[in-house]
């Protein structure tokens, strides 16, 4: 079945991997995400970028539940693709309800460096986020991943603010650090995960061939969320 059979209206909430591309059983995900956002319906997102959201759940000692965004689908972003992972993972807390969304935006240091980019684009979002650029969350950055997830790392370094050490939402700088912080969650500290790709008009279920039976039902649930939350809210940017 053709995206064009899809997603005429009152077709499906969301998409899967078989859905965009039967024909393409060892293609990867970026090329059945192109496929997917070259397809005329799809393409109406509202001014989104698309990337990929991973819900991370129940991580060692913190017996928690975060996600992180921009994980896939952007290479090296700038900051105008970041305002929208930052904006579409916002919104995805909220479609998780969420009673706040605070969000990280992670380099390697919790200081700006000029010397450092990612650093200076941190700063520069928590800024926008101030002028009403980016609505619906608190966000702090450049953090590091210790004093983002853990209000010790975040005491001794002397880091005040509400979303140091109590971070939900963790915003990694590009695409090599979002893999690896994700696969290492996944592989070494045994995390439950469940990924979904955001920003076009419907959510992307993109799961990869080695996740487990768990993650591929979870990321149906997360994209099952975020298809409810726009239909609850007809008027919002969930894409």
């Amino acid at each position: 079945m053709l995206l064009d059979d899809l997603l005429e209206p009152g077709d499906p909430d969301a998409l899967g991997r078989r859905q965009l591309g039967a024909d393409l059983p060892q293609s990867g995900k970026s090329t059945l995400v192109d496929l997917a956002f070259r397809k005329t319906h799809i393409n109406q997102r509202a001014h989104r970028r698309l990337d990929q959201a991973a819900l991370i759940d129940a991580l060692l000692e913190m017996g928690g539940r975060f996600f992180g965004g921009g994980l896939s689908h952007h290479i090296a972003p700038d900051l105008t693709d970041k305002v929208d992972i930052v904006q579409n993972a916002i919104d995805l807390g909220h479609a998780l309800r969420f009673e706040e969304v605070r969000v990280a935006i992670l380099s390697a240091m919790e200081t700006v460096n000029p010397k450092v980019p990612s650093t200076i684009e941190a700063a520069a979002l928590c800024k926008m986020a101030d002028r009403g650029q980016i609505t619906g969350g608190v966000l702090d950055g450049p953090l590091a991943l210790d004093n983002a997830i853990n209000e010790e790392a975040a005491t001794i370094k002397h880091i005040v603010s509400p979303v140091a050490g109590r971070a939900n939402v963790l915003v990694v700088p590009d695409l090599e650090a979002g893999n690896m912080l994700a696969k290492s969650l996944s592989f070494l500290a045994g995390a439950d995960a469940a990924g979904v790709v955001l920003g076009a008009r419907v959510p992307i279920i993109l799961t990869s061939r080695a996740d487990t039976v768990l993650t591929r039902l979870a990321s149906c649930a997360v994209a099952s969320l975020v298809a409810d939350a726009r239909r609850r809210n007809a008027g919002a940017a969930i894409r």
